[in-house]
């Protein structure tokens, strides 16, 4: 079994690996689809020096001490560990575009860019940006928040206070729930989709194109619920807030809740017109 400790910065030849675990305290994680064969550079290490690993096509990028098992890394049992001294690395790794990535992060700041298998991500403060990333994303955090552009995939996110937000590409799916982050989409829908958003106070914003062809409900008990597109149905009394419309022939669904958050639905402007204020079009209090 290939094994490599590294107390220094070193760039490693990886050979070949069919999935990729990285379990990181702090600093930085950059992981990079590429044609080129992988490799592990690593820029700086402080405290515990990194052990590589790779055994049945899964390389390991952690420490000694920490679970290799992805189940086995729990909040309180890192963060226990955690509080004796400070450990932090600065990585970059090229990987096969086909490799699925599992990661499990601190406060370490962490990108993944043109990976087109699934992604699955714990952090407990470190933010995770996807960028082109095809597939399935699962992550976890406690206050870290999520950015993924260019997606073409399914999207789960669950977190306390830490954001989403997605910017272009298609998703098939998203669940998403937060206490108050807030989550913010810009996204295209495919037939068949189905988009759940929850939170109890985060302010939840989506952006569809100016046609979608989409089942819509909305609902805040005491937030504010507003939507661009016209042919809504309100509810009457102040609260719950509500609006619900089917838009086109409804081949996907969407579903935006909050309990004191603001609800908004936007659409996108076609070329040479002007965007509709949700407000004037419709707003349900």
């Amino acid at each position: 079994m290939p094994r490599w400790t590294i107390d220094a910065p070193a760039t490693v030849d990886l050979g070949d690996f069919a999935a990729l675990r990285v379990r990181l305290i702090s600093g930085s994680l950059a992981i990079l689809a590429a044609d080129d064969a992988p490799a592990l550079d690593v820029a700086s290490v402080t405290g515990e020096p990194l052990l590589v690993t790779q055994e049945a096509g899964m390389l390991t990028i952690s420490y000694a001490d920490l679970p290799s098992s992805y189940t086995d890394l729990r909040w309180d049992g890192v963060l226990g560990w955690l509080r004796p001294q400070r450990r932090s690395a600065d990585i970059t790794l090229t990987v096969p575009a086909q490799c699925p990535v599992q990661l499990g992060v601190v406060n370490a700041s962490t990108m993944v860019a043109g990976v087109h298998a699934g992604i699955h991500a714990k952090s407990v403060s470190g933010d995770l940006m996807l960028d082109g990333v095809t597939g399935n994303v699962d992550a976890r955090t406690v206050s870290g928040d999520l950015e993924a552009r260019g997606l073409d995939g399914g999207v789960a996110f669950n977190s306390v206070t830490g954001d989403l937000t997605l910017a272009g590409g298609s998703v098939e799916r998203l669940d998403a729930k937060t206490v108050s982050g807030r989550v913010t989409a810009d996204i295209d829908l495919s037939d068949g989709s189905g988009l759940r958003v929850a939170t109890v106070t985060g302010e939840v914003a989506v952006r569809l194109p100016a046609r979608p062809s989409v089942r819509v409900d909305l609902r805040s008990t005491t937030g504010k619920v507003r939507s661009a597109y016209e042919g809504m149905s309100s509810s009457g009394g102040p609260r719950p807030a509500s609006m619900t419309g089917t838009l086109g022939s409804g081949s996907a669904s969407l579903s935006l809740t909050s309990m004191s958050g603001d609800v908004t639905l936007l659409a996108r402007t076609e070329p040479g017109a002007a965007e509709p204020a949700p407000e004037r079009q419709g707003e349900a209090r």
